[in-house]
Parts: structure tokens; C-alpha cells; sequence
């Protein structure tokens, strides 16, 4: 209620005494009136996005658990480097139990517990395949790392633009509210003027059809808006209820030209790295399996032992108490080489350089497509600066044109159908500036995603801002 007779109240006092004010800082100046009362918690910012992307997305949490697995893998490769020492044990213990019959020599019998232990220690000397396997693991681990960054980014970039939403269904509310506020006006002014005899039963008819209009439009952003909610919730993964900062503003400025955006953003995309590394490991992999048919050479060390407690092929009695022991150590010099495998890792080796060439043309391929996204969000970003000036001025000029059909259709000179004419030009102009705006902060967005560069705070150069038409530039909003 409170609100509502705030709207009703200042709607007329800014179109009959303050024709002139721009709809940037009126809009501004309505949503602190509007929500001056009420005390927000959970706010939103757009500068937590990224804390919160970081923090609570289930599916980059996924991500970085393959990072990890990565850098395990690659740990295991570099392990090979080192010496292996394995103890077995044969029998622990085992007991033998047997007899012997024999023509010509006496009859032996068995009855013994015995251990053998043995430790070996190996290290490789010359492994044609160690090498590459670590080089291999190396660049895996960096893929993983750039696909986590990847994703990263995508998600902060949808999350802002989740939020950009928001934002904007805020507005777009407030301007269907200012709308209806407008409405409910005319309403009452065609009902007074008929109540006086001077006005007519169809202004009233019109004037409650356009009424109607304006409730289902607002009822509509309303939902919208609702729609928009959950949506960034999801991707934040929020439990709990929250608010963002509901004034529409921009997000910054971009004063950087064509050329650098190209640069950059060629120099640091991480799906032309990726790229380029997964053409490396196909050609690591395709010289690997050239070296499997490589001589291989170790040094092993084994030590071996044997533990014994009772008899073993003995004619007499046997004595269970009777035992022994003894040991041996054997070191040397191995060789293995797998001469002839009939033309296996040589067709394999192949097929590994053919897909690294295909990696090529993806290279190609993504490369030309980067291009041309940088290109569009360039573009379109200038393209909505100059519509975000020239809806200010659109909006100017609609506020003044419904302030003067307001006052002749007092006076008796003009129909109530062009004051609902210039009503909705208004909120269209209105509209479009929100959408200008909107899309804007996008373009800022995707620029930012698209070439790594940061979008600046202060409009540091107003010469690239500038329009052809404009006396004025972005800068000066």
C-alpha cells in the first residue's frame, strides 16, 4: 500500500513539472523510493557470481575431481623413474608330507614346514616407453586443468547472464507498475470527465480496456521474473531465498579495439590449447608405439632365502626337530627386446599421426570460429551503445510528448485515444532502454569470456564510445 501511493503520488509530479528528466536517473531515483523501506538481506551481488559459482557448482566440483586424478596419474608415470623392491613368500609356511618307493635304493620319506622368502630390487635402465608416458601424462594433466577452467568460466559467464536476467525482469516490473500507475489515472480522469458531462462513456470503456491491458502485461513480468529466479538459483545451487541488487545499471566500459580483442583472444583461449596439446599427445603416442619394439634394459637384484624344520627324503626316522637354513643373492644385467609383433604398433603409430592431423583442422576450425564470435560481440556491443543513447533520447522526447497529450486532452483539444497512444510509446521507449542495457552488459560478458581482457570500471577513453550521430557518448551515462 505503502509503495503503490509513493508510484501515485510522484508519477504525475515528474510528467507535468519535470518533463525534461532523463529515464536513467528516474528509474534510478523510483527503485530507491521503492524499495527505500524495506531491508534486504541475502543480497547478491554481481561481483559475488564467481565466489559463488566456486563455491557451490556440483558440476565444477566434478571437474576438479579430474584434475586430481590427472595429477595422480601423471605422479604414477613420473614414478617409474624409480627403483621397485618386491618380497614374496613362498609358503607361509608350507608343509610338505610325502614317501618315495623306489626298486633299486631305499624308500625316503618327507615330513617338513618350510619358508622361502625373496626380495628383488629392479630399476630400469633403458625404457624406450618411460619417457613418453610422462610427457603424455603431463599434457593429460594440463587438458584437465584447462577443461576445469573452462567450464569455470562458461558457468560464471551463464551465471551472470542469469543474473543480467533478473535484473532486467526487475525493471521491466517497475516499468509495467509505472505503466498501470499511469492507467489507473486516465481511468479515473475519463470517469471524472463523463461524471462532469464533458467526457464520453467510450473514453471510459477505452480507458478500462487499456487498464486491463497494462494488469495482464505487469501480471506477466511478474512471472518472468519468477521464471528468471529459479533459474539463477540453479545455477548457484542456493537453497535458501536471496535478493541481488535490482537497479539496472552498466557494468562497465570496453576500450579496447578490434585488433587487440583478436590478439587476445587468440592468444588465450583454452580450447585452441587444448587443441594444440591433444595433437602433441596423438604424436608422443604415435612414437611410442614405435619404441615398444625397442630393447629393454634393467639391473635386478634378488635375494632369496629358505627356512626348514623337519625331515625331507630321509630313509630313517624321521626327525621333526631337525632344521636349517640357507640364503642366496643374484645380480645381473637383464635385456629384453620385442623384435617382430607382425606390423602391430607400426600400423597403431599410423593411426595416431593421422588423428593428430585431424586436430589440425579442428585447430583451423575453432580458431575461425573464435574469430567471428569476437567479431559479432564487438558489433553488437557498439550497436548497443548507440541504442542505449538514442532510447535516452527516445524516452525524453515520449515523456514530453505524454506530458503535452496529458495537458490538451485536460483542456479538451485532444482524445483520450492519443493519450493511451502516447502512453505506450513511452513504455516502449522505457522498454527498450532496459533491453538496451541489458544487452550491453551481455556483450561486456561475452567479450570478457571471449578474449580474456577485463572490462574496465572507468571510461578511460571516450573517443572509441563515440557515435557518429551522438554529441554525447556512453561515458557521459
Amino acid at each position: 500500500m505503502h509503495r503503490k501511493l509513493i508510484r501515485t503520488f510522484l508519477i504525475p509530479f515528474f510528467l507535468f513539472f519535470e518533463p525534461n528528466t532523463a529515464l536513467f536517473s528516474q528509474n534510478k531515483d523510483e527503485i530507491k523510493r521503492i524499495y527505500a523501506s524495506k531491508e534486504l538481506e541475502n543480497i547478491i551481488s554481481y561481483s559475488d557470481i564467481s565466489k559463488i559459482i566456486l563455491n557451490n557448482n556440483q558440476e565444477l566440483k566434478s571437474l576438479n575431481e579430474l584434475v586430481l586424478s590427472s595429477k595422480f596419474n601423471l605422479n604414477s608415470k613420473l614414478a617409474k623413474r624409480n627403483p621397485t623392491l618386491d618380497f614374496n613368500v613362498n609358503g607361509l609356511p608350507q608343509f610338505q608330507a610325502g614317501r618315495t618307493y623306489n626298486s633299486n635304493s631305499g624308500n625316503t620319506k618327507t615330513s617338513q614346514f618350510s619358508v622361502n622368502p625373496s626380495l628383488t630390487l629392479k630399476l630400469d635402465l633403458i625404457d624406450p616407453l618411460r619417457g613418453n608416458e610422462i610427457k603424455i601424462a603431463k599434457l593429460n594433466y594440463e587438458i584437465a586443468k584447462n577443461n576445469y577452467d573452462i567450464k569455470k568460466r562458461d558457468l560464471i559467464q551463464e551465471a551472470r547472464v542469469r543474473y543480467h536476467d533478473l535484473q532486467k525482469s526487475f525493471k521491466d516490473v517497475l516499468n509495467k507498475e509505472i505503466t498501470l500507475d499511469l492507467s489507473i489515472q486516465i481511468l479515473k480522469d475519463a470517469e471524472s470527465k463523463l461524471e462532469t458531462g464533458i467526457g464520453t462513456k467510450f473514453d471510459v470503456l477505452e480507458a478500462n480496456a487499456q487498464l486491463t491491458r497494462d494488469k495482464q502485461f505487469l501480471n506477466e513480468k511478474k512471472i518472468q521474473q519468477k521464471i528468471n529466479k529459479l533459474a539463477l538459483k540453479e545455477i548457484l545451487n542456493i537453497k535458501e531465498d536471496f535478493n541481488i541488487e535490482k537497479n539496472q545499471s552498466l557494468i562497465g566500459y570496453w576500450t579496447y579495439d578490434l585488433d587487440a580483442n583478436l590478439k587476445y583472444g587468440l592468444q588465450s583461449n583454452l580450447s585452441l590449447k587444448n587443441t594444440s596439446l591433444q595433437e602433441e599427445i596423438k604424436q608422443t603416442q604415435a612414437k611410442n608405439f614405435l619404441n615398444a619394439n625397442k630393447p629393454k634394459i634393467f639391473i635386478s637384484n634378488t635375494f632369496s632365502s629358505s627356512f626348514t624344520k623337519g625331515d625331507s627324503l630321509t630313509s630313517t626316522l624321521i626327525d621333526t626337530d631337525e632344521y636349517g637354513s640357507s640364503y642366496t643373492n643374484t645380480i645381473g644385467l637383464n635385456f629384453s627386446w620385442n623384435i617382430f609383433d607382425g606390423g602391430q604398433n607400426k600400423n597403431s603409430s599410423r593411426s595416431q599421426k593421422a588423428s593428430a592431423q585431424g586436430e589440425k583442422f579442428s585447430y583451423v576450425n575453432i580458431q575461425n570460429i573464435l574469430e567471428s564470435n569476437i567479431n559479432k560481440a564487438y558489433l553488437n556491443l557498439n550497436l548497443n551503445q548507440a541504442r542505449i543513447l538514442s532510447t535516452l533520447e527516445e524516452v525524453s522526447s515520449t515523456e514530453e510528448s505524454l506530458r503535452l497529450s496529458r495537458l490538451r486532452y485536460e483542456v479538451g483539444i485532444s482524445t483520450l485515444k492519443d493519450v493511451l497512444i502516447r502512453q505506450k510509446e513511452l513504455s516502449d521507449a522505457r522498454s527498450k532502454n532496459i533491453d538496451a542495457i541489458y544487452k550491453y552488459n551481455l556483450n561486456l560478458d561475452q567479450l570478457e569470456r571471449l578474449t580474456f581482457l577485463k572490462i574496465n570500471k572507468n571510461c578511460t577513453d571516450q573517443s572509441i564510445n563515440k557515435t557518429i550521430d551522438q554529441t554525447y557518448s556512453i561515458c557521459d551515462i
